[in-house]
């Protein structure tokens, strides 16, 4: 029997401070910065970047991350199978229509033994002096429905259950193009976010938005505190960018995944 077989628990958890690709006016691809994942077996790992620029596009002071995954033992038992996965970009600039002075994603998870999922928990994410074209954006995250969706069955529940829930995942852009589903498979996925809300929701002439997503005359979309979620699995992005005209293009920032399971899936 291998080394992995014997694994009471298989850890996985990864984050990245900033990547990207432009395609106008130049194409040029932007290698994960501050990148970082967790082997199987855990441990820890982290990355450091600083003063990080290209060109006049995209520039940050400093990005980091950090993965870690142990056991949580006591009275000589493990109880249960922690990950933490942190991503931070400090000083962001983009095209200097979107800057922040911090964005931090983090996800912690923890796995009891004969539970049938890990409980993920998104404390701790936040955006810090978020501007848009100058004007200050103040994003309220919904703590109070994070906490509902700390595993996928809890998730599956509130589309099930909470009527404003299951409009944001059939329309999270607000555009009026509901899908038509009375639930999420069991190994389904939900795409949402965690933005309750914008102030100002809307800059006449300069942004407004729809749903989680900021829109700016010449320049693009932005959107804000995605999260994707599978059975025993999140992956929060903070940040991500739709360049539009006279750029074309995105950015990923911030971005945070986790966690395990053990070997089989886990169990009731």
């Amino acid at each position: 029997m291998s080394d992995v077989a014997r694994l009471p628990f298989l850890f996985h958890a990864s984050a990245l401070a900033l990547s990207g690709h432009l395609t106008r006016p130049i194409e040029h691809v932007i290698e994960v910065q501050a990148g970082t994942a967790l082997p199987i077996t855990g441990g820890h790992g982290s990355a450091h970047v600083e003063n990080f620029r290209f060109n006049q596009t995209v520039s940050f002071k400093a990005g980091y991350s950090e993965v870690s995954g142990s056991e949580k033992i006591v009275d000589g038992k493990i109880v249960a199978f922690t990950t933490l996965s942190t991503a931070v970009l400090e000083g962001l600039n983009i095209q200097d229509v979107v800057t922040a002075d911090r964005i931090v994603a983090r996800l912690s998870a923890s796995f009891e033994p004969g539970k049938h999922e890990s409980r993920i928990l998104t404390i701790g994410s936040r955006f810090e002096n978020l501007r848009v074209a100058g004007c200050k954006v103040e994003v309220e995250l919904h703590d109070e429905l994070a906490l509902e969706l700390a595993t996928f069955e809890q998730a599956r529940n509130q589309y099930k259950t909470n009527a404003n829930f299951k409009k944001m995942v059939d329309d999270p852009f607000s555009k009026g193009h509901a899908t038509n589903r009375n639930e999420i498979e069991a190994h389904g996925s939900i795409h949402c976010s965690l933005v309750k809300k914008f102030t100002p929701a809307k800059y006449p002439g300069i942004f407004n938005c729809h749903g989680h997503v900021l829109e700016v005359e010449e320049f693009g979309k932005i959107y804000l505190a995605e999260l994707l979620l599978h059975h025993g699995s999140k992956t929060l992005t903070m940040l991500r960018v739709e360049l539009g005209s006279p750029s074309g293009g995105g950015f990923t920032g911030a971005q945070a995944s986790g966690n395990g399971l053990p070997p089989g899936g886990g169990g009731k």
